[in-house]
């Protein structure tokens, strides 16, 4: 049972899985991080599906080849490693799920002896996993730069959500953080493998009979890219490669590393970039909708949804009772369930009222700018704009 593991092989796993800070998957973050009393680091997490959890998130090794200029993790680096084997690291993850410690696990590595070897040891540790301890939790797994089609193939057949790092927008900029990646090679098609996987072979070789969500990751603020260039990538991601979520890890520096010097992105403008990159997924909008300033950045002060609309409904606000789902989405305070709630209420009678939008949970206040009630505008009330 779990009390009964070695002394190494915990300390290694607390040591391993408090190092996951720059890995924010699952929406988790500093806020959502608990030490359990068995001494892990669990983070609540929060699933697409709106699910909750407790999340193990942890490294197989934090010894890595690869001299990423931002990553505390880099070679040459000096600093306390360490590493479990794919035996050990299994065993001690279904001992914490069947103590009720952990809901699932979230495991990376860094990179020992190229991506591919890399990703037999991950995949071992899921086969473990899954087929000698029977482990019924989530799990995501990390695809390394470099995989092969036969590895991220098998690692769908495994797990619950499947992510690859794309770090940089596109070549140019992934060279200011690495010379050892190529990102069209060992990056991107591996993320269209995971596509064209899902979408031509049949779901029941996924994990209980589906195909696991995909993710990445950019590195904000490491390589000097632009929001506008992280934008227009992330809506191939969405609607080429169907990702379920980019996530944008604000730069930190860290001492001994090339990019020590370097400022820190700020809260502001990883707040900005969720909020286009929900509005891109989830709104239809498209990253020509998006106002940038002279260095194609988003507006700090505020959010992009707003900036549109004062741009282009203020003088020409939309009917609520006639306006199609996806004009409804371009209101600010309103999102795809209450845009639903409008289309249902007015198929009975006609809204003319701001409060009866207010009882299906929209944000009037930020509304009624953009907006007309059976053709007038609504009184005017005090707008957070």
């Amino acid at each position: 049972m779990f009390y009964n593991e070695s002394v190494d092989a915990l300390e290694s796993l607390k040591l391993l899985s408090s190092q996951m800070g720059l890995e924010p998957g699952e929406d988790t973050g500093s806020t959502g991080l608990v030490e359990d009393c068995r001494n892990v680091f669990v983070y609540r997490a929060h699933l697409p599906n709106g699910k909750r959890m407790r999340l193990l998130k942890t490294l197989l090794s934090s010894v890595c080849e690869n001299d990423c200029a931002y990553c505390p993790f880099r070679s040459g680096r000096d600093f306390r490693r360490a590493s479990l084997q794919p035996e050990d690291f299994a065993r001690l993850v279904n001992n914490l799920y069947q103590a009720g410690i952990i809901d699932g696990v979230f495991v990376s590595s860094g990179v020992i002896g190229g991506g591919i070897r890399t990703q037999d040891r991950l995949l071992a540790c899921a086969e473990i996993l899954r087929f000698k301890h029977h482990f019924q939790g989530y799990l995501h797994l990390k695809i390394m730069p470099g995989a092969e089609f036969a590895q991220v193939e098998k690692g769908m057949q495994l797990a619950d959500r499947v992510s690859l790092n794309l770090e940089a927008p596109n070549p140019a900029r992934l060279l200011k953080l690495t010379h050892r990646k190529d990102f069209c090679q060992e990056l991107w098609q591996p993320l269209e493998w995971v596509e064209s996987i899902r979408r031509n072979q049949p779901v029941q070789q996924g994990w209980k009979g589906r195909w696991p969500s995909s993710s990445t990751q950019f590195v904000l603020g490491g390589a000097g890219e632009s929001d506008q260039e992280l934008l227009q990538v992330t809506q191939s991601l969405y609607r080429q490669l169907k990702l379920q979520r980019a996530y944008y890890s604000p730069f930190t520096p860290h001492k001994d590393t090339p990019l020590e010097d370097q400022m820190p992105t700020s809260y502001k403008r990883e707040q900005r970039l969720y909020q286009a990159s929900f509005l891109l997924r989830d709104y239809h909008y498209s990253a020509a909708d998006f106002s940038f300033d002279l260095d194609g950045n988003l507006p700090l002060e505020c959010d992009p949804k707003s900036t549109w609309a004062e741009q282009h409904l203020l003088h020409h606000p939309l009917e609520i009772n006639k306006a199609p789902m996806e004009e409804l989405l371009r209101i600010p305070g309103i999102g795809p369930l209450s845009a639903k709630k409008i289309i249902q209420a007015r198929r009975a009678q006609p809204i003319k009222e701001l409060s009866l939008l207010s009882h299906m949970g929209i944000q009037v206040k930020r509304a009624n700018k953009y907006i007309l009630l059976n053709g007038r505008k609504p009184a005017n009330q005090p707008s957070l704009w």
